[in-house]
C-alpha cells in the first residue's frame, strides 16, 4: 500500500499546499485531481447545468490566487466548496440581470427507456423539484450539501457561515417538508 493514501486527506492536502507554495507545479496537479470530480458533483447538485468545468476551473484559479490566505481552519475541500458556491451565486445574479427571468422549467428529466420509465422519471423529477423549490434557499443549500455531497454538519456550517447547530436544523426541518412534499 502506498504510503502516501495512509496519510489523512487534510495532510496529504497541506502537504501539496506546500509543495505548490515552494514551487512544484504538480502539487497543484495533484490538488485538482483530488479535489476536481468532488467540486463538479457540488456543482450539479446546487443546480448548475451549464459550463460546470469552466466553474470548477474558476474555483482552483481563485483559490490557488489566494492560497497564502487560506488559514486551515477547514479542510481544503470546504474551503473549495465555500469558493465555488460564491462563484455559483454570482454566475446567478449576473445571470438574472441579464435576463431578469430565471425558467428553472427548461431543464426536462429524459432517460433513454422506454415511454413508461420516461413517464415515471418525469413524475420523480417533478415531485423532487417541487419539493426542493419549496424550501427556504438555505434548506436547500444544507439539504445538497448533506444529502448529494456527504458533508458534515461542521463544513456545512462553514461554508454557509452559519453555526453547525442552524446547519442541523436547516437540514431536520428540509427533509421534513421533502418527505411530506414528494410523498402528496
Amino acid at each position: 500500500m502506498n504510503p502516501r493514501s495512509l496519510r489523512r486527506p487534510d495532510e496529504a492536502d497541506s502537504t501539496l499546499i506546500e509543495r505548490w507554495k515552494t514551487g512544484d507545479s504538480r502539487a497543484a496537479t495533484e490538488l485538482v485531481e483530488r479535489h476536481a470530480d468532488a467540486l463538479a458533483r457540488f456543482a450539479t447538485s446546487a443546480g448548475e447545468r451549464e459550463e460546470i468545468e469552466e466553474l470548477v476551473q474558476d474555483t482552483f484559479v481563485r483559490a490557488f490566487g489566494s492560497l497564502d490566505s487560506f488559514r486551515g481552519e477547514s479542510s481544503l475541500r470546504t474551503w473549495l466548496f465555500t469558493i465555488e458556491r460564491r462563484l455559483m451565486l454570482d454566475r446567478r445574479r449576473t445571470e438574472k440581470r441579464e435576463r431578469n427571468v430565471v425558467s428553472l422549467d427548461a431543464v426536462e428529466a429524459t432517460t433513454g427507456y422506454d415511454a413508461l420509465d420516461g413517464m415515471v422519471a418525469q413524475e420523480t423529477a417533478t415531485r423532487v423539484k417541487r419539493a426542493m423549490s419549496a424550501l427556504s434557499p438555505m434548506q436547500r443549500e444544507v439539504f445538497v450539501m448533506r444529502v448529494e455531497q456527504g458533508l458534515a454538519y461542521k463544513e456545512i456550517a462553514t461554508i454557509l457561515s452559519t453555526s453547525e447547530g442552524a446547519a442541523r436544523v436547516h437540514y431536520h426541518n428540509a427533509i421534513r417538508a421533502v418527505k411530506e412534499l414528494v410523498n402528496d
